[in-house]
């Protein structure tokens, strides 16, 4: 086997390495800090979407799975814009074919790995329609989303002020 540029032998039915590698991918504590609970999660693995929840509920009481652990909405719309960050924001697909979401779409990605609940995703709806309302803005959210003079930092910007009002509610 003939090394490549960075020094590394090549495997047959393997490309060369020609950049060098990355810097190694930081791991999370294994206790992770209450200040930052709040990380964007990683998609479940393929294993984890083909249990059904039953299971994984009747698992989780035999300690034998931990469930996550539902958010507040100031803090779920604070995780919707970790999720947004991590992942990429994106208009007019709840989903874009590259992993992108928008703002519904990155709710719907936390409500269906049991982020959040549906009650507390539909109070922080009603904030962040709310702060839309306050910026003089009458559509639905994921409208207003795909407003082609919409920015990811303006985006962010109302959801954090979103967050704050829900945070000043109780909520």
């Amino acid at each position: 086997m003939a090394p490549t540029t960075t020094g590394q032998a090549s495997t047959p039915g393997s490309f060369p390495r020609t950049t060098t590698p990355s810097a190694p991918a930081l791991v999370p504590p294994a206790v992770i800090p209450p200040v930052l609970e709040i990380w964007a999660p990683d998609p479940p693995t393929w294993g984890q979407r083909m249990i059904p929840k039953g299971i994984r509920s009747a698992m989780a009481d035999l300690g034998l799975w931990q469930e996550p652990r539902p958010l507040k909405p100031s803090y779920h719309l604070i995780q919707v814009i970790e999720v947004l960050t991590r992942y990429g924001w994106c208009q007019s697909f709840d989903f874009s074919p590259t992993g992108r979401m928008c703002i519904r779409g990155a709710q719907t990605f936390l409500e269906s790995t049991g982020h959040v609940t549906a009650i507390d995703r539909g109070k922080a709806v009603n904030y962040l329609q709310t702060q839309l309302a306050r910026q003089g803005v009458n559509m639905r959210f994921w409208e207003w989303n795909d407003l082609s003079s919409n920015t990811f930092r303006g985006v962010e910007a109302t959801i954090s002020a979103a967050s704050d009002m829900a945070r000043k509610n109780g909520d």
